[in-house]
């Protein structure tokens, strides 16, 4: 254990990084991570959150100051965001780890191909 800490610590210094530079959240980044790590998926997205919290606090408070925040339309996702997290955590209660790796890896290729194919 004495090793991890300080390996977590700099995997959340490069995921907050990561997620306030790009938006892209965190959970990007650190599930992947949480998964190498040995966790299974739903400690590894559970875990993920909490970091992601305190992260994401930090960085809307950086991008609040710049005036770099649509306050209103942050809400509006936000709402949403609430009923489709709710639902999500159960439905990854049935999704095995292996199985959630797959779903994962195959998100994030789809998502780099789309970003690749609009440059």
């Amino acid at each position: 254990m004495s090793w991890q800490g300080p390996l977590l610590v700099l995997i959340g210094l490069l995921v907050g990084l990561a997620a306030s530079f790009t938006g892209l959240g965190g959970g990007i980044v650190m599930v992947p991570l949480l998964l190498a790590l040995g966790f299974g998926a739903q400690r590894a997205v559970g875990t993920s959150f909490l970091a992601i919290l305190i992260i994401s606090v930090s960085a809307l408070a950086a991008h609040g100051k710049l005036a770099n925040v649509d306050w209103k339309v942050g809400l509006l996702l936000g709402v949403g965001g609430i009923v489709g997290a709710q639902i999500g955590a159960r439905l990854v209660e049935h999704v095995s780890t292996a199985s959630f790796r797959k779903v994962f890896a195959v998100l994030l290729v789809g998502v780099g191909v789309y970003f690749f194919a609009k440059s």
